[in-house]
């Protein structure tokens, strides 16, 4: 029904009079009032009890009611005088509660608005409350954050009896000021919009108390003299200027504002697709159709004219006109169906079985635009049965919704280029919003996509099989099926998803809410091992990973950067890791339980790992190890996110099967990753620099990092291990060995456990008539050989002379020392009560005189070609110019002769000279102890094995 009453004109220029004025208010509270009954209407009884004393909680301060903090708190609302209504259900709530005569003080509050959808054809049981609440612009900081506690406070106490409310506390001065208290979070849109904003309160508000706006009295063509009316009215006292407030005019929407609000929409469209939809759409119609008048001016237009319909002037109802005409006058069918249903799944109003609705009139409204769009009933039962959508539905929908969402924000985006427009959204919330948009809708390699944001209550299925393709004759991929009572109906069944592994399906359907604890399952292992007994504990481990549903990231995580915060590790999904050896009776030969060197063939019992990641955006993504080195790719790629942010160590959970000792593979796994997280990443810092030795499948890793890049060496011998060990380093490394790596070396262990910077450390073992010697240098090189014992009094006479020369030399050439001690430490390996450790020797035996001739070797490096070297046997030289290739057996046959007869006994060099172009891609100014080493034994062996030949 449509109700006219007579047309008001101002004439500012004529004359305007205050009885008019006071005709034109009454004119805009009487639909006000029409919208706030409309708004009850939609609510339970408790919720209208929210509605109902939100004017008196603020405009007395009074400790039975709710919201109540201390007697400091402001309060008084501009003019209010609270119904009876309102004091009834105030004394429902407290029945000590009276209303007490404040006399004259001036209150602190000027308006209290209700704007959005309440009172709309939009507005739901479900729908939230959005409050706006103006103190006057004198008020005290303590006092506006006292409102706002108290307006938190207040939420809560809503939200106990099932409504969102949101209260917006800010000056009618701060507000035409641009001045933002809040940023961006929760139902604040921060510095995204303002005009916009502010349109939609003027053509949705219901004014609960104080102050009425001033827009009211403006006439919609005297919108560009705003200013200049609104001080006629006041300073020609038509109006008293206490009776109204004034939040400005909207003209027009500045370019730029369109960019920053429609990446607010988006943001919201992430958890509310439809409204989202419809706000969007009237955002780029604003942008496109800059010569129509804004809707707020639309609204006011038809009051002045006498319009007094709440049908009318639904603020739903005329944005829809709007984008009806827009999308017809654009020839885009596709769209306007979009708009279509999104206003009726936005109002959440069944019309099919909506005969026992309490809001009739919003039942009588919409049939009246459904019967104007000639929708069919099947359109209807679709929509109305939205609760039954399957995951099918839900993700073709899905993707009508992001290409619109991505459409509208590429064509903002476009338009705030052209125009070169100054954006008004701040950068630290442009920033924000792009993160939350990026992280619900950005497409990455293994992130699981949320397929439902709020467009069913729920996609749990009853049953679910997971069939690998292998069983109906195909490769290895798995499919997921519903409802499938015989295996062979799989065939005419739909696919619901395809995917290569089982563990990714199965995330997918936790993450998308298809599966929980009640839900039956079915597996078609094919020529897997995987079982419906496997699927349970990977799901319970889930839960206990990730609670779902999974809540968005809040405004502080999405403020920093993007890191993980944690990480399940689910190993050998549907593989059996024993199965070859079985096969080979290879686990009954040994007594060996290390999962990662299991058996007498020390086989690795990791095959395949998934990877699953949960970062601080809040994103769930799946990455899947099942060819080459596994476990070790795995472990380098967690350690290279830890380094990005070394203070945020994640959380590592590791999960198996209890098939194939799975129980001891997930803890091994575990004890791995926390072993290595802690030595990298000790005290919340790091990368430190080391070498993690692991010792896997008969083979060596050695991890280190360049930089805050992880790498690894594969070295296929514990021989390739220890030549590893003695290269040359840029800094300190010093040896970490994972603790189930070479049990039989322990008194390895224990050298690199002693090992020290800047000092050049001599270790040795005694065993028998042999002794094992590792020298680990000032950079933690580390050089091992055995040799025979012989007198124990020379033992190290000649390798510590040796090491002296050459940290004098090192001494002398740089006029001070950069090692701390002056001397070469020596250590002693000794096993004492089942332990390895490591004894100072004070008295290595260095001082003993050295037996036979003292050797020296200086090297010359020419071109390109390897190092060669002259020798000198006490006062005799041997030049590579004179002896060519027969310098060895030369020197050899020198020795021999300067030998008693019978004198058996190895050549040890005492000092080696090397040249600084040692390599020939670089200078070396300093060269390493072990080099030295290096070709001190390579001269040693050459020289022997003569020796021995001659």
């Amino acid at each position: 029904m449509t109700a006219h009453v007579a047309p008001i004109t101002l004439d500012f220029d004529e004359g305007i009079d205050r009885k008019t004025l006071r005709r034109l208010r009454d004119r805009f509270l009487a639909l006000n009032a029409q919208r706030w009954e409309r708004a009850r209407s939609s609510l339970t009884y408790r919720q209208q009890i929210v509605l109902e004393i939100l004017p008196l909680v603020f405009h007395v301060n009074h400790p039975s009611l709710p919201g109540y903090l201390d007697r400091d708190c402001p309060f008084g609302l501009s003019g209010y005088q609270p119904s009876s209504d309102t004091l009834n259900a105030a004394r429902r709530l407290a029945r000590t509660f009276s209303l007490r005569d404040e006399g004259k003080r001036k209150p602190d509050l000027d308006a209290l608005f209700l704007m959005g959808s309440p009172g709309s054809l939009g507005h739901s049981v479900a729908s939230d409350l959005d409050v706006w609440l103006c103190h006057r612009a004198d008020l005290s900081e303590r006092g506006v954050v006292c409102l706002e506690r108290k307006a938190e406070q207040l939420s809560r106490w809503a939200a106990s009896l099932g409504v969102e409310l949101h209260v917006f506390v800010f000056s009618a001065d701060d507000w035409r000021a641009g001045r933002q208290r809040a940023e961006v979070k929760g139902e604040n849109c921060g510095s995204a919009q303002h005009y916009l904003l502010l349109d939609e309160f003027y053509r949705t508000a219901i004014h609960l108390g104080g102050k009425y706006p001033m827009w009211w009295l403006i006439p919609p063509e005297q919108e560009a003299r705003y200013d200049d009316r609104m001080r006629q009215l006041v300073d020609c006292r038509f109006v008293k200027g206490n009776d109204y407030i004034d939040f400005g005019p909207v003209p027009s929407v500045p370019e730029g504002e369109f960019l920053g609000a429609g990446v607010w929409q988006l943001y919201k469209g992430i958890d509310a697709p439809w409204k989202s939809l419809l706000k969007l759409l009237l955002i780029e119609c604003y942008a496109q159709t800059r010569h129509w008048p804004l809707l707020s001016g639309v609204f006011k237009q038809a009051v002045f004219a006498g319009e007094s319909s709440a049908d009318v002037l639904d603020p739903y109802v005329q944005l829809y006109q709007r984008l009806e005409t827009w999308l017809n006058d654009s020839n885009a069918p596709e769209r306007l169906d979009l708009v279509r249903r999104s206003l009726y799944l936005k109002a959440g109003l069944p019309l099919t079985r909506a005969e026992a609705s309490a809001d009739q009139w919003r039942v009588r409204l919409l049939g009246d635009l459904i019967a104007r769009w000639q929708w069919s009933e099947a359109i209807l039962v679709e929509l109305d049965n939205r609760h039954a959508w399957r995951a099918e539905d839900v993700i073709r929908i899905r993707r009508t919704i992001v290409a619109e969402l991505s459409h509208s924000y590429r064509l903002l985006s476009r338009l705030a280029r052209e125009h070169g427009a100054e954006v008004s959204i701040s950068e630290h919330d442009i920033n924000l919003l792009g993160r939350k948009l990026y992280a619900a809708f950005q497409r990455k390699a293994g992130k699981v996509e949320p397929i439902n944001p709020g467009l069913v209550p729920s996609l749990t299925e009853e049953n679910l099989s997971f069939h690998h393709q292998s069983y109906q004759g195909g490769g290895d991929g798995w499919q997921l099926y519903r409802d499938l009572e015989d295996p062979t109906d799989a065939f005419w069944q739909p696919v619901i998803r395809r995917s290569g592994h089982l563990a990714e399906l199965m995330l997918w359907c936790y993450c998308n809410g298809l599966l929980n604890r009640s839900t039956r399952l079915n597996v078609r292992a094919g020529r897997t091992v995987a079982s419906v007994s496997e699927l349970r504990e990977m799901l319970d481990a889930l839960t206990e990973f990730l609670p779902f549903p999974i809540a968005p990231a809040g405004r502080d995580a999405l403020s920093e950067s993007l890191h993980p915060l944690r990480h399940l590790l689910l190993v050998n999904v549907g593989v059996d890791p024993q199965s070859r050896l079985t096969e080979k009776g290879l686990h009954k030969l040994s007594a060996r339980h290390d999962s990662l060197g299991f058996s007498g063939g020390r086989e690795n019992l990791v095959v395949t790992i998934d990877q699953i990641t949960f970062n601080s955006w809040h994103e769930v993504s799946l990455q899947h190890y099942a060819t080459g080195d596994t476990l070790v790719q795995c472990l380098k790629n967690v350690l290279a996110s830890v380094a990005a942010s070394p203070a945020r160590v994640p959380d590592i959970r590791v999960h198996a099967h209890n098939r194939g000792h799975g129980a001891a593979i997930a803890r091994r796994v575990q004890e791995l990753f926390d072993d290595v997280l802690n030595h990298f990443f000790a005290g919340d810092s790091g990368p430190h620099p080391l070498r993690y030795v692991i010792e896997m499948d008969r083979r060596y890793f050695l991890l280190q990092f360049h930089g805050a890049e992880p790498g690894f060496v594969a070295l296929d011998s514990f021989a390739d291990l220890l030549e590893h060990l003695t290269l040359p380093q840029a800094r300190f490394l010093p040896v970490v060995f994972d603790r189930c790596a070479i049990p039989e070396d322990p008194a390895l262990r224990a050298v690199c456990q002693a090992s020290e910077p800047d000092n050049v450390q001599v270790f040795f073992w005694l065993r028998g008539q042999r002794a094992r010697i590792w020298v680990v240098d000032e950079v933690g090189s580390l050089s091992c050989w055995e040799q025979p014992l012989g007198d124990r009094r020379y033992l190290l006479v000649p390798l510590m002379r040796f090491l002296e020369n050459v940290l004098e030399r090192r001494m002398l050439r740089q006029g001070y020392s950069s090692i701390t001690s002056s001397s070469v430490q020596c250590r002693e390996v000794v096993l004492r009560h089942g332990q390895w450790s490591t004894v100072r020797c004070k008295d290595s035996g260095h001082t003993a005189p050295p037996p036979g001739l003292e050797v020296q070797a200086v090297g010359v490096q020419e071109g390109d070609g390897p190092v060669r070297f002259d020798l000198f046997c006490g006062n005799q030289e041997f030049t590579v110019q004179e002896h060519g290739d027969q310098l060895i057996p030369a020197v050899a046959q020198f020795i021999r002769s300067q030998r008693r007869a019978g004198a058996d006994y190895p050549v040890y060099l005492t000092d080696v000279h090397l040249p600084n172009d040692l390599a020939p891609e670089a200078y070396q100014q300093d060269i390493q102890t072990s080099q030295y080493l290096y070709y001190r034994s390579a001269l040693e062996r050459l020289l022997n094995q003569a020796l021995e030949a001659s």
